[in-house]
């Protein structure tokens, strides 16, 4: 942490709370006695993130500098700034933290994206899936990207197979609204997790509006 807390509003005048932040990590229970704390990574670039230097913010404008980190098994543990003991980092733990997110235009030389680029896109299936099912077939649409305890998952609404890759029309709408996605007994929408890694989402496209999937079978309702 840094030395002194930052006030609310950044050096250009705008409300931190007013920008577009995105979540990069919760701080979890104390490491040691000086000061190092246990962080549970939501960001898809950890090394970039948690690089001597980096700053991270709090959604209060409190600001974080990381002075050193290293991996362990599925979290980092990282030494911030300010932070010199046990007592310190234990009152840190739940903490989350967050980055500004980068200009659009920076984004679009990079070729990337943010997790919440993915809500609303389509699911299609994967060219050449163990499944079998033809390439491109619309089985869903992507309802939330939900932080599990090793990796992301995809929370996906299912849709009603289509007879035809692109034929989309049993899908829910992206507002929500759509009756005609496949529904239980009491009228909930089915839906289904999927951890969100290359070998089962081998394709993300926010541009083109989908992502592609090859899931073993019986992992999501219906497919399988």
């Amino acid at each position: 942490m840094s030395s002194s807390q930052s006030t609310n509003h950044s050096s250009d005048g705008r409300d931190p709370r007013q920008r577009e932040l995105l979540r990069v990590c919760r701080i979890g229970r104390a490491q040691g006695l000086k000061g190092e704390v246990n962080v549970y990574s939501y960001t898809d670039e950890p090394e970039r993130r948690f690089s001597p230097g980096a700053q991270l913010e709090t959604r209060d404008g409190e600001v974080f500098t990381v002075v050193r980190s290293r991996r362990f098994k599925q979290r980092w543990i990282v030494l911030f700034e300010g932070v010199d003991d046990r007592n310190a980092s234990e009152a840190l733990n739940g903490t989350e933290l967050y980055v500004e997110a980068d200009p659009a235009e920076d984004l679009a030389d990079e070729d990337s994206w943010y997790l919440t680029d993915l809500i609303g896109l389509e699911v299609r299936m994967a060219q050449g899936n163990g499944l079998g099912l033809p390439e491109g077939e619309v089985v869903g649409r992507v309802r939330d990207v939900l932080d599990g305890s090793a990796q992301q998952q995809l929370d996906i609404e299912m849709g009603s197979p289509s007879p035809a890759a692109g034929n989309d029309d049993s899908l829910p709408d992206r507002s929500g609204d759509s009756p005609s996605g496949r529904q239980t007994a009491d009228d909930s929408p089915v839906t289904g997790l999927i951890p969100f890694v290359e070998q089962l989402v081998p394709e993300v496209n926010p541009d083109e509006g989908y992502v592609t999937i090859d899931p073993p079978g019986g992992l999501l309702p219906g497919l399988g």
